[in-house]
């Protein structure tokens, strides 16, 4: 393999992890928000703004990601 295949892999392998694992993340945080809505309504304005930072949070991981493959 010669130098630009290597870099080539190395790039799709950093979104590949980057991207996924802030994935599950916010799909976690979503998920459970939702089901702690749906146990106590009440809950709702409680719980919105702290999973839209818990998923916010999570995303920057991903640009993060995006900006390594970019660099690379």
């Amino acid at each position: 393999m010669d130098a630009e295949a290597i870099k080539l892999l190395t790039k799709g392998l950093a979104i590949a992890i980057g991207g996924f694992a802030p994935a599950l993340a916010i799909g976690k945080i979503v998920s459970k928000a939702m089901e702690s809505i749906g146990r106590n309504p009440e809950s709702t304005e409680k719980l919105f703004v702290p999973m839209l930072l818990g998923a916010a949070f999570a995303e920057a991981i991903a640009i993060y990601a995006l900006v390594v493959v970019f660099t690379l």
